[in-house]
């Protein structure tokens, strides 16, 4: 008897352990986000600093990448793009406002698809 309740509770740990996923700490992601000039990189990257969880956000106007190293138990990608839309700035997944994106300089105002 002793044999069969150890069996079972073997069993529903290992059951449990493999349906949990594993949040990385230092995760990298590399997210497309619109932006034209110096002052677009740096509204870029305070709002992406403003999430909770995000250790590093680097963002290159040649390439329209943001470069994030983020702890995934804290936050997601898709948080951060909700932050980089919400201060005017299209990403891949994520739109930001008319509203939003009328508030840009001159010189921010990049065309959107």
């Amino acid at each position: 008897m002793k044999n069969i309740i150890l069996g079972m509770m073997l069993l529903f740990v290992t059951l449990t352990t493999q349906g949990q996923e594993k949040k990385n700490k230092n995760a990298k992601h590399d997210v497309e986000v619109n932006g034209n000039c110096e002052m677009c990189k740096k509204r870029i990257e305070k709002a992406a600093y403003s999430v909770k969880g995000v250790k590093s956000a680097e963002y290159h106007t040649d390439d329209h990448m943001l470069h994030l190293i983020i702890n995934e138990e804290k936050c997601s990608t898709l948080d951060v793009k909700r932050a980089v839309a919400n201060v005017g700035h299209d990403t891949d997944e994520i739109k930001a406002t008319d509203e939003a994106y009328s508030k840009l300089h001159g010189c921010c105002n990049y065309e959107r698809k």
